[in-house]
């Protein structure tokens, strides 16, 4: 594959989803691909709390192989690269589009989409769309589960990784203690929760405040944490520990990305939501539990649902209802999911196959960083 420049393009709007993408797609062009990458951020400071080594100060630095620049108004006159991508429909400044159009050769121009299991993804992926009064088209890029769209983005060496930590009960021990985790009793279930203001949340603590299991629950900064203060009424900020009856709750920092992936790999259960997490979450190997970005007229729901149908195959009856009940009910903010809780837990082996499973699976499926590449290499 030919070494070519890039343009990413991230209006970041939720920090683990739109700039987590953006920075793996990046990263992986520029380790595995060897492809000159630029990005284009909107927000530094999100991107800060994601990864460290970028200084929001700075409107333009290297951070690892890439190039990292903030996005702002009035665009700063730039050159534009071979490809172009707009994460997930990010508006392009006018001016840039203008240069586009004067460049020549012009550029490969990619809409970055958003992830979905539903069936017309694969219908839509690669299709063009020619600019109204420019000499250019756009091309629609669909991550997703099958052989029809971009596939997801999974680094060459992911596996092994996780497979190592997660056998490493000293390295676990190091992670949580760098956290001030202190670790459960032997056969303690630990859960990370990530979520979207979710009207369930209630009942899913009173489930685990009086199961007959304990629960460790590990919960990052931000809106999970607001919300799980509001929940017991005290509020519960890095660093601390709340002790509720049989639930026991370790508030941690916000986790830059590679951190998070320790995390997703070190917990029995993952509450997670929107687009990257789900992804990590999935390539984990460990049961998770996914909070579709709530959408008007719970467009949502069928999202959830299209994913729900493919990954419930093979599994058995008790542990499919399970599992879908409360996937279900956590869409729905259903307070359901307290009665669908102790179920889930005395399914979890068999989920946890089930996971393994499905992470080798979608592992061994289409990669999106090589999938793109070669997209826009035969255009």
């Amino acid at each position: 594959m030919a070494s070519r420049s890039w343009d990413i393009f991230c209006s970041v709007v939720d920090n683990y989803g739109d700039i987590g993408v953006c920075w793996r797609l990046a990263r992986q062009l520029a380790d595995e691909h060897a492809q000159s990458v630029r990005m284009w951020v909107s927000d530094l400071e999100s991107f800060h709390r994601l990864c460290h080594a970028v200084d929001p100060a700075h409107a333009v630095q290297r951070v690892g192989a890439l190039e990292v620049c903030r996005w702002s108004e009035p665009f700063a006159e730039a050159a534009p690269a071979d490809i172009v991508i707009e994460g997930f429909g990010a508006r392009l400044p006018e001016s840039f589009v203008k240069a586009m159009a004067a460049r020549s050769p012009r550029p490969v121009w990619i809409n970055l989409e958003y992830l979905s299991a539903e069936e017309w993804v694969d219908t839509r992926h690669g299709l063009p769309s020619p600019h109204p009064r420019l000499p250019l088209v756009k091309y629609f890029f669909f991550p997703g589960f099958s052989a029809a769209t971009g596939g997801l983005l999974v680094e060459r060496n992911l596996a092994v990784r996780r497979d190592e930590f997660q056998r490493d009960a000293a390295a676990m021990a190091e992670f949580c203690h760098a956290l001030k985790i202190v670790p459960p009793a032997a056969g303690t279930p630990r859960v990370s929760l990530f979520c979207y203001d979710n009207e369930a949340l209630p009942a899913l603590v009173r489930a685990w405040r009086s199961g007959s299991t304990p629960i460790l629950c590990i919960v990052p900064e931000g809106t999970a944490l607001a919300q799980i203060s509001s929940v017991i009424g005290r509020p519960v900020t890095a660093g601390s520990r709340v002790e509720l009856d049989r639930l026991t709750i370790a508030a941690i920092p916000f986790l830059e990305l590679d951190d998070y992936d320790r995390l997703l790999w070190m917990c029995d259960v993952n509450f997670v939501r929107g687009e990257d997490s789900f992804v990590r979450a999935q390539l984990a190997a460990r049961p998770f539990i996914w909070q579709a970005y709530p959408q008007d007229e719970r467009a949502h729901l069928r999202k959830a649902e299209a994913f729900i149908e493919r990954y419930v195959h093979g599994l058995d009856t008790g542990a499919r209802t399970a599992w879908r009940e409360i996937m279900e009910g956590w869409n729905r903010q259903s307070a359901d999911v307290g009665r669908a809780w102790p179920a889930l837990v005395a399914q979890r082996t068999v989920l946890a196959s089930h996971a393994a499973d499905w992470a080798t699976r979608i592992t061994a499926g289409r990669n999106l960083a090589a999938a793109l590449a070669d997209f826009c290499e035969h255009l």
